[in-house]
């Protein structure tokens, strides 16, 4: 197996085939095809050919972090890219397949590179209806944001961020998270619990691929926790997402025990082990 740099002009001749791979694993790398269906013409990009000039493993750089996708489990070594310009690029994070990352984090290790802060997740996948689930707060409601709702959404977006978000060390920046949030209300599907007049909870997708969205930025109020919203606000939130036609991933944190309950709960199955690292 050799590595390619794919140039510019070379890109065009090689959709087809790019998107055939990414497809085959399109489960495990929602966030990878999302960046290429939605690439820069600066984002580069290395694939991985076989003797029968087959792709089976492609790294992209995209907003400063590199997506890894390989087919099995590949000999990567830092040596490989050297005329390929990987060791030269600039990047804050890895994001993938835990074993995939690894692979990435092994060959910069070479060079005495090695990540500030890991976290591990398990990816999960739903692809049939849930049940119905409750919450027990009586008047509780499910709805798509409105434009006054936006600097309620920003507070919880904010507490999300510092909470599930930010690795250690990481400063909160309030002007990006209302981008962040600008961007979710724009382009991603979001959906609010309110109870009363209080806003209470929020769940969104964060990247969609060829066929399915990937979830994230679920979080309730700490005053409204353990009475069943996260539950009853997810899978009524699924339940629109699926009827669609798509398929569902999310990537949830392994010491978070209470919200992989959740996602169980309401029916998502544990796929993979998935991971973040960064890079200071």
């Amino acid at each position: 197996m050799t590595w390619y740099t794919l140039e510019k002009d070379e890109l065009q001749a090689l959709v087809l085939p790019i998107e055939a791979f990414l497809q085959e694993k399109e489960s495990s790398c929602v966030a990878a095809c999302a960046r290429f269906l939605q690439r820069d013409v600066q984002d580069p990009i290395w694939l991985q050919i076989t003797g029968e000039e087959r792709i089976s493993g492609l790294i992209m750089l995209s907003k400063g972090i590199l997506f890894p996708v390989f087919k099995g489990i590949p000999a990567v070594s830092l040596e490989d890219f050297q005329v390929h310009g990987l060791r030269a690029i600039r990047f804050y994070a890895i994001h993938g397949i835990r074993h995939h990352v690894a692979l990435l984090e092994q060959a910069f290790a070479v060079e005495g590179v090695f990540p500030a802060h890991s976290v591990d997740y398990d990816l999960m996948v739903l692809d049939q209806e849930p049940g119905q689930l409750h919450s027990c707060l009586e008047g509780l409601s499910f709805r798509y944001p409105k434009p006054a709702d936006h600097e309620a959404l920003f507070h919880l977006q904010a507490a999300y961020e510092q909470e599930e978000v930010l690795p250690p060390g990481g400063v909160f920046n309030p002007a990006a998270c209302r981008m962040s949030l600008e961007r979710i209300i724009a382009h991603e599907h979001l959906l609010l619990a309110q109870w009363k007049s209080q806003i209470v909870g929020k769940i969104n997708t964060n990247a969609a691929s060829f066929s399915r969205y990937q979830i994230g930025g679920v979080y309730v109020h700490p005053d409204y926790r353990g009475v069943g919203i996260a539950s009853a606000m997810g899978t009524a939130f699924v339940r629109d997402l699926l009827s669609t036609g798509r398929g569902l991933t999310l990537f949830v944190k392994k010491q978070n025990h209470t919200a992989r309950k959740v996602y169980l709960r309401i029916g998502f199955r544990v796929l993979e082990d998935y991971r973040i690292s960064y890079y200071g």
